[in-house]
């Protein structure tokens, strides 16, 4: 029986790792060994930051529905509460847009959520 050598599977392994690394500064991207080690923190960082993008993104309709309620008299947490005893059952994503695209929307939502406190 004639002896298999594993050459051609860790060609194509490396060549996988260094396609990844393409772009990367310096020997991380022809060095293989430097290759994988930053291939292996780049996807780290991505799966961090996968997470990190929805916290952001929560945190920016906060920040903006804050802003719109104090324009019409109310701090987010009263505003939230009201929206939640008046049954406005509106995201905060869907909030946000509201308030940037149509603020006279916004005032009725926050007179809503006033008169049911």
């Amino acid at each position: 029986m004639a002896r298999i050598k594993g050459a051609m599977m860790t060609r194509k392994r490396r060549n996988k790792i260094l396609k990844l690394a393409k772009g990367y500064f310096g020997a991380k991207s022809k060095h293989f060994k430097m290759a994988k080690q930053a291939v292996m923190k780049s996807g780290q960082y991505a799966y961090i930051g996968r997470r990190q993008k929805k916290r952001d993104f929560r945190r920016l309709w906060i920040t903006r529905i804050s802003a719109a309620a104090n324009l019409n008299g109310m701090n987010y947490s009263t505003f939230m509460n009201g929206c939640k005893k008046a049954g406005i059952a509106l995201n905060r994503k869907m909030l946000s847009e509201i308030a940037i695209s149509d603020p006279a929307g916004f005032t009725a939502i926050a007179e809503q959520a006033k008169a049911a406190l």
